[in-house]
């Protein structure tokens, strides 16, 4: 499979303040008044608060890969049709500004992102020239993010019973693939097949999926107490 595609933008597109040689943005535009500051502020309290984001960022500090707010993340202008990504090439989080209105959104994107950047350290993964590798990230991010869970699909009008958190995964995986990656919807749904079974059932660092924050506070006490069990062997 030829993965090289010289008219690729790779996504970057959708977030169009990425782009280098965009002004940037005079002082006052980053006020109280406006979006900049409420993404700031609820970024600020998923961080402190979301149980999912406080064990990823354990984790990712436990295995070389500190994260500083100011560094890692940007709050940013995006296309409607999205509410964050992650930059590869800068190791930041991008935050929709404009299309992230709740902390409970905020909270999702948040870990979303930050399951995307914990594969990027733990897994060097090859984001632009390994289709398997995006989409086995984008499949661990939707499957432990909360984005498939029953209230998010509730939320939604999505109901299901048998496999309905797989179908959720899968179909989520597949279009977040689709938007940054020219491919047709038949090989990117191929290549979401090929890995689904091991890139679902790899939980890291949570160990079991998380259905709510009681499972992620859970995970987070259970991965902090990791080497007082080692020590104890």
């Amino acid at each position: 499979m030829d993965q090289t595609k010289q008219d690729d933008d790779y996504g970057y597109n959708l977030f169009p303040d990425r782009n280098t040689a965009k002004s940037k943005k005079a002082f006052i535009t980053q006020s109280l008044f406006t979006f900049n500051h409420k993404c700031q502020v609820m970024l600020q309290f998923a961080m402190e608060t979301s149980p999912y984001a406080k064990l990823l960022l354990s984790a990712m500090k436990s295995s070389g890969c500190t994260v500083y707010k100011d560094r890692h993340f940007s709050c940013e202008d995006c296309d409607g049709s999205v509410s964050g990504g992650f930059d590869a090439n800068s190791s930041q989080i991008v935050l929709c500004q404009n299309n992230i209105h709740q902390q409970a959104h905020m909270n999702r994107v948040v870990t979303h992102e930050l399951i995307h950047a914990f594969d990027h350290c733990r897994a060097h993964v090859d984001w632009f020239n390994n289709y398997r590798h995006l989409a086995c990230s984008e499949i661990r991010a939707a499957n432990l993010s909360g984005d498939c869970s029953f209230s998010s699909e509730i939320n939604r009008f999505n109901f299901g019973l048998k496999n309905h958190r797989q179908e959720c995964v899968r179909g989520r995986a597949l279009r977040s693939i689709l938007a940054v990656r020219k491919i047709s919807h038949e090989e990117a749904g191929k290549i979401v097949d090929e890995v689904f079974d091991s890139c679902f059932n790899d939980t890291a660092p949570f160990g079991r999926i998380p259905h709510t924050n009681k499972d992620a506070k859970f995970a987070t006490r259970h991965y902090e107490s990791r080497d007082r069990y080692h020590a104890n062997v």
